[in-house]
């Protein structure tokens, strides 16, 4: 078959590639250990010669994938992360995009080739299957970036440990920091240099809001704070110890408890993933050995029912893995990289009038719905971009369900045409002198189904007047020609009947309205998501206000800017709540009270009212103080139970693709296949 020796060829071409980028990586490798790499070696002092060849290597390997038109993407979107963790450092940037980049063609490629070479025969599941590993290269490029963001974050709590004893060595917070951020080596010693510029800085105040865009994560943010403050108001004792060390000691725990929680998710979802892939790749070994050992399975697996099965496994699979990606979504590779011009913006601005048809009006209460649905569910898009997304999503839907549809009918036809004929069914495959006879018996089938196909008013009689007049049936008695009537008018029902249908089209509608849906039950679905994580936020906001609450000239407006700095879920309210201070410090904390409902917020917004008019800060919050240990291990137990949850709903979503294919596409088809053989061998028998 041509199409087979172009798949070949493919596979070949891959394959060689494969091993080409191997060979010349090996090359480089030797050349970069040759007296090239000396003398490069005597122009970049202190730079390690174990390391050096691989450096060199990605950042030749950079510069061929920002070349590269499909690869070019990804790259910048890994570099987009990445600037954030390396603090401007270009070097650095290139390397680890390069780096991750290469680390996940080396999984990619291999994945694709025996991807090709199991579904070689399948086109239709081939395509479907390369598709979604093309979708998993940017659960790898998470995963990779998630683990860099880990390492900072574990560098950190060293990194807080020695300004601890800098700071009790030199009494000065910016001079602290300045010591301790001398390893170069480190990603946090970056950091550290960039708070240190900040500090010693003619307008810090500016620059600390431009790093508050910029930080990696949240507890740099507060370091970077508290610093600022103990530097402009001085340091004071508290209990005998330095308040400013007492709050870096508070933001430790608050990191240890980060850690020990992402540590947690990992765990649990670490086999999860893999498990919900897997039964993609096992849909044709699977059906192989079905098809092998039970001949009588033939009917359904190479038809239009195993195809319809293997369709919709691949689609609970992609579901499947798109929430436990979401459910094991920590927030460390959260970083913001939408583009200011991506493709839905330009879509909108080609076919504004189309689109804007399908966008509620202002003021209406589907837009106030929907514009509450992206706020709850922190999505950076737009409201156009969301349409964009929805109606591009249906189009790509109706058209691909028309495009199944009419595959389906076609392998329905096709197997009608290939199917070897045999007058029984049995355990295991036919005997070579049988199989023979039962294609040559199919071929001369297929000669009156080409006769009459296509006509619907045939009858079997008409079949049997063709028969005679045929070379096949000259000799033949006229119990053999009625059957073989009978036999060729079932199969010429089945060719005229696998014709596209209404009923499909409207099919085809139904999917590409799930399809349009499709993103708002997405947003629907991260707002559960965020709302199981509301009780964590409240605890870091009490860890923020007991860190603030204690230091000079801290007021509530100052307390309400820091919540929304460091705020996810409740952002939205507290910006409002922030923007009407001035007009009303009381009225504006009031409507924040009344926007949300969750009861452990409410508790910290009637605090602070008290402490606009009534009594101190201090005061207002001192049980935060007196019950520290308490909230410590409230906090703990609230992110176990947070674990737990997500666990639960990420095994029961993870598993089901499994359980969907031994249960629908083996364990059932062979029960009912197998029953309705038997009692159809019995009939025949009596």
């Amino acid at each position: 078959m041509p199409s087979m020796q172009t798949l070949l060829y493919l596979m070949a071409g891959i394959l060689v590639l494969f091993v080409g980028v191997v060979i010349a990586y090996l090359i480089l490798k030797k050349k970069m250990q040759s007296s090239e790499y000396t003398q490069i070696k005597k122009l970049q002092e202190g730079t390690k010669a174990s390391n050096f060849s691989l450096d060199i290597f990605y950042q030749k390997m950079y510069l061929i994938f920002i070349k590269t038109p499909f690869l070019k993407r990804y790259i910048l979107k890994i570099r987009r992360r990445l600037e954030i963790l390396n603090v401007d450092d270009e070097y650095v940037t290139r390397k680890d995009s390069a780096k991750i980049m290469v680390n996940t063609l080396l999984i990619v490629i291999p994945l694709v080739i025996v991807t090709i070479a199991i579904t070689h025969d399948n086109i239709l599941l081939m395509c479907i299957l390369l598709i979604f590993e093309l979708f998993m290269v940017d659960t790898f490029i998470d995963a990779r970036v998630d683990k860099l963001d880990n390492n900072l974050l574990r560098e950190q709590l060293d990194f807080f440990a020695e300004i601890r004893h800098a700071y009790h060595e030199f009494n000065m917070v910016e001079e602290a920091i300045y010591q301790v951020s001398l390893d170069d080596e480190k990603n946090i010693s970056k950091q550290g240099d960039k708070i240190y510029e900040i500090l010693i800085s003619d307008d810090p105040e500016t620059e600390l809001e431009k790093y508050y865009d910029t930080a990696p994560n949240s507890f740099l943010k507060e370091f970077a704070g508290i610093s600022y403050l103990t530097k402009e108001f001085g340091d004071r004792e508290d209990n005998g110890t330095s308040l400013y060390l007492k709050n870096i000691n508070n933001i430790t725990q608050e990191m240890q408890l980060e850690i020990l929680k992402r540590d947690k998710l990992n765990y649990v979802f670490q086999s999860l993933s893999v498990i919900a892939i897997a039964p993609v790749l096992l849909l044709e070994p699977l059906k192989a050995w079905c098809i092998s050992n039970f001949s009588f399975t033939q009917n359904f697996y190479l038809g239009k029912g195993g195809m319809i099965v293997q369709i919709l496994i691949v689609l609970l699979t992609v579901v499947s893995y798109l929430i436990t990606r979401k459910l094991k979504d920590n927030g460390s590779t959260s970083i913001d990289t939408t583009k200011e011009n991506p493709w839905q913006a330009k879509v909108y601005k080609k076919l504004k009038k189309v689109i804007d048809l399908f966008i509620p009006q202002q003021g209406t209460k589907d837009y106030k719905k929907m514009q509450n649905l992206l706020k709850g569910a922190a999505s950076k898009q737009k409201m156009e971009w969301v349409y964009v997304n929805r109606i591009a999503l249906a189009i790509v839907t109706f058209i691909a369900s028309i495009f199944l549809i009419t595959s389906l009918h076609k392998i329905a036809i096709q197997y009608v045409y290939t199917e070897p004929t045999s007058d029984y069914n049995l355990i295991g495959q036919l005997p070579e002198k049988d199989l023979k006879k039962a294609e040559e018996l199919t071929l001369q089938d297929n000669y009156f189904i080409d006769k009459f196909r296509g006509k619907s008013k045939v009858t079997v009689e008409d079949i049997q007047e063709e028969m005679w007049k045929s070379e096949y049936y000259l000799e033949a008695k006229q119990e053999e020609v009625e059957t073989a009537a009978e036999r060729v008018y079932g199969k010429l029902s089945v060719v005229n009947s696998e014709t596209f249908k209404w009923f499909e089209l409207l099919l085809a509608i139904l999917f590409a309205l799930a399809g349009y849906m499709a993103p708002e039950w997405l947003l629907y679905f991260q707002k559960k998501i965020r709302e199981l994580e509301m009780e964590d936020e409240v605890l870091q906001f009490q860890t923020i206000i007991l860190m603030l609450m204690k230091l000079e000239r801290v007021n509530v407006e100052m307390i309400l800017e820091w919540l929304e700095r460091y705020s996810n879920i409740f952002k939205e309210p507290i910006s409002r709540c922030v923007n009407d201070y001035e007009a009303g410090a009381w009225e504006a904390l009031e409507e924040l009270k009344n926007t949300v409902s969750f009861t452990k917020f409410t508790r910290i917004v009637e605090s602070l009212q008290s402490a606009v008019e009534k009594i101190p800060i201090v005061e207002a919050f001192d049980e935060l103080d007196t019950d520290k240990d308490y909230y410590q291990e409230k906090r703990k137990e609230s992110n176990n139970r947070l674990i737990s949850r997500k666990g639960m709903i990420g095994k029961v979503v993870g598993f089901a693709p499994m359980i969907c294919l031994f249960v629908g596409y083996l364990i059932i088809p062979l029960v009912f296949i197998g029953m309705t053989s038997m009692s159809s061998s019995f009939n025949s028998i009596r």
